[in-house]
């Protein structure tokens, strides 16, 4: 694969310029960097930068575990006297459990104990337990407690830098979205409460393995992240129906059924030898009561508040609370499951179709807002989703907000619950509804950008969805156009940073709507390309990408011109000059002329145009399905006057209308 110069780098997304919230705080100092700013020379080998946005990501990351570790650091010996843990905010079931799951007497979970996790999160509690059980009992000054809640700590926390690495992976041309994850104040104070990071980090790693086009190894993953947490299986539904609109159902089979058989080996042993153990964890969930913090919570206290609804002076939330199982318990179910069919059918009547992660985080959101449980630690559960699916700012930090106060307002009420009472438990009530409110909101706006993909700050770096894998540029399944009376479209290739003539770099640019032959264009590593309808560093907004039709060169399309601002109304067809027009990537190149479109079944109708080789194309000929080195056309040929993109190595690239492109494809029309 060639590589591209500087001038040929798609550009880094800019947050100063891009994000409305950052780009308010950056005016305390100056405003943002403008658009023809050059950046400043790095201090590293031959003027390179050292601390690049990716390397300042994982940095600070490291520093908001290292600051999370010593905020944790007054409960590590486990001498919790006067309720230290709550009123110094340091508690952690890491600590706690390994007294209470009986590691501290060297117990195997499952055979001597029923832990309460699921089998991936009890193996590992027992693969760091029990060696520092035996080595404690051969030196009996050791704090084992402290110990294993460092050791814990520490696998933890590289689990935290492994998904962010998986964001910074999956937005290479946006790694500071990645900052979001990185400074969040859930991540300060959470990150090892639990062992969520356990089933977080496999689900991040199958995400990364599925947007590069590994079923096998994503299922592989997101079976031990289901293994671990139960939430990560909850991912292959969002994947099944995306996979359906798609027409690429298999991968998503092929995933799901690796996944399936990995959950169920790893089970395997522990429900064939110890059911009753294994059993545990889905008991637990089962008899659990209403949880602190939750919507059936704060409906409860309400009840208290309000005239009571039912007869016997109950109301409707305190009836399920006192009716956990069955009653509470399939009504939860059943939210969900309505919840989950309206994510469905938002992914199959959206005008383009979502994200992965987009729909991910609306279904792991409904699971934790209608739950009877919703853990202090559970908001990591949506934090990588969240920075995936909706990376701005503004309503991110307001999320967090409302964190931080529960999480305060949290440890208040443990405090009362030990008769230590900090305020009354309408506070902690109005802590709850707020984070409960918060999340909600951001499912509106992340269904809001579903609904107009033009307002999405990832389509506008990126042409589709950069953790699709195969879903990534596929067009939508006949049954989609016939059922919502929607065109297909199809991304087609634009260059990346080059002009006219120029041999450059094949990458998707916007989406099209295509009768003719489809061809594989280019470079399929979708993640290194350049951004939808930029050529090098110019922008929709200022320049027309290649393949515009209508205006594009009329008034500042770089295609057809090197270092030149537009061609001021000539048309490209009569342009012999510096575009190279006349050589390879021209109209006198290879390609159709002004005048010829390719027919419905793919043959040129229309003018006769010459191919590089001395070809003569008539009308009525076949046209062969395109790849890279050939060209490509839509349905309708550009008239005299239209403006013809360019691709690499010569290729001609027509789009199919104007609107279109003006739009960088991103209406999927």
């Amino acid at each position: 694969m060639p590589r591209m110069n500087v001038e040929q780098q798609p550009r880094v997304n800019n947050p100063g310029q891009s994000e409305p919230f950052v780009r308010g705080l950056s005016e305390a100092i100056g405003g943002p960097l403008g658009d023809h700013a050059a950046p400043s020379g790095g201090s590293g080998p031959n003027g390179v930068r050292f601390w690049t946005a990716t390397r300042i990501v994982l940095a600070l990351t490291c520093l908001t575990l290292a600051l999370h570790w010593v905020q944790k650091s007054p409960c590590r010996d486990g001498a919790w006297d006067n309720y230290q843990q709550y009123t110094q905010f340091c508690y952690t079931d890491v600590l706690a459990l390994y007294y209470s799951e009986h590691l501290n007497e060297g117990q195997v979970p499952y055979q001597d104990w029923p832990v309460e996790y699921p089998v991936v999160t009890g193996y590992f509690m027992g693969v760091i337990g029990l060696p520092i059980h035996a080595y404690g009992v051969e030196n009996p000054n050791l704090n084992q407690s402290m110990l294993f809640y460092d050791v814990n700590a520490l696998v933890l926390c590289a689990l935290a830098v492994a998904t962010v690495s998986v964001i910074l992976a999956l937005r290479r041309r946006r790694p500071w979205d990645a900052a979001l994850f990185a400074v969040a104040p859930a991540l300060f104070v959470t990150a090892t409460v639990n062992w969520d990071f356990l089933a977080i980090g496999l689900a991040a790693l199958g995400l990364y393995a599925w947007a590069k086009r590994q079923p096998v190894l994503a299922g592989l993953l997101l079976g031990l992240g289901a293994a671990a947490k139960l939430w990560p299986l909850f991912l292959f539904g969002p994947l099944l129906i995306l996979g359906l609109r798609a027409a690429r159902v298999r991968p998503v089979l092929i995933a799901f059924g690796t996944g399936a058989v990995t959950w169920a080996a790893v089970n395997a042993p522990v429900f064939l030898l110890y059911r009753n153990s294994w059993n545990r964890f889905f008991e637990l969930n089962t008899e659990r009561p209403v949880d602190w913090g939750t919507f059936w919570y704060v409906g409860r206290y309400l009840d208290g508040k309000l005239a009571p609804i039912l007869p016997g002076d109950k109301g409707v939330f305190q009836y399920l609370s006192d009716n956990v199982d069955p009653v509470l318990n399939w009504t939860a179910y059943a939210i969900f499951g309505l919840c989950c069919l309206g994510i469905a059918y938002l992914i199959v009547a959206a005008p383009r179709r979502p994200r992965l992660a987009q729909v991910s985080f609306l279904v792991v959101a409904a699971f934790l807002i209608f739950g009877k449980v919703y853990s202090q630690q559970f908001v990591l559960w949506l934090l990588p989703l969240a920075v995936l699916a909706r990376p701005r700012w503004g309503a991110f930090l307001a999320w967090q907000a409302a964190e931080i106060l529960y999480f305060v307002a949290f440890y208040g009420e443990l405090l009362g619950a030990s008769d230590k009472p900090v305020f009354p438990e309408g506070v902690f009530v109005l802590a709850a509804s707020l984070r409960l409110i918060t999340v909600a909101v951001l499912c509106w706006f992340v269904i809001r950008e579903i609904l107009h993909p033009e307002e999405d700050p990832v389509r506008a770096t990126y042409d589709d969805d950069p953790d699709g894998g195969v879903l990534d540029g596929a067009p939508d399944a006949p049954w989609v156009a016939e059922r919502f009376g929607r065109e297909r479209v199809l991304p087609v290739p634009v260059l990346a940073g080059v002009g006219a003539g120029s041999a450059g770099r094949d990458v998707y640019g916007p989406a099209v709507t295509v009768d003719g032959p489809a061809g594989s264009l280019g470079d399929d590593d979708l993640t290194d390309d350049a951004p939808a309808g930029r050529l090098g560093t110019a922008s929709l907004e200022d320049d027309a990408p290649a393949g515009h039709l209508g205006d594009g060169l009329k008034s500042h399309a770089p295609a057809g011109s090197q270092g030149d601002d537009g061609l001021e109304g000539d048309a490209l067809a009569d342009y012999p000059g510096d575009g190279g027009l006349k050589g390879d990537g021209g109209l006198k190149g290879d390609g159709p002329v002004a005048g010829s479109v390719v027919a419905p079944g793919g043959s040129v109708t229309g003018a006769t145009t010459r191919g590089e080789d001395g070809d003569d194309f008539a009308a009525g000929d076949p046209v062969e399905p395109a790849s890279a080195g050939e060209s490509n056309s839509t349905k309708t040929g550009p008239a005299d006057g239209d403006s013809v993109g360019t691709g690499a190595d010569g290729d001609n690239r027509n789009d199919d209308t104007a609107d279109d492109a003006d739009r960088g494809g991103r209406d999927g029309r």
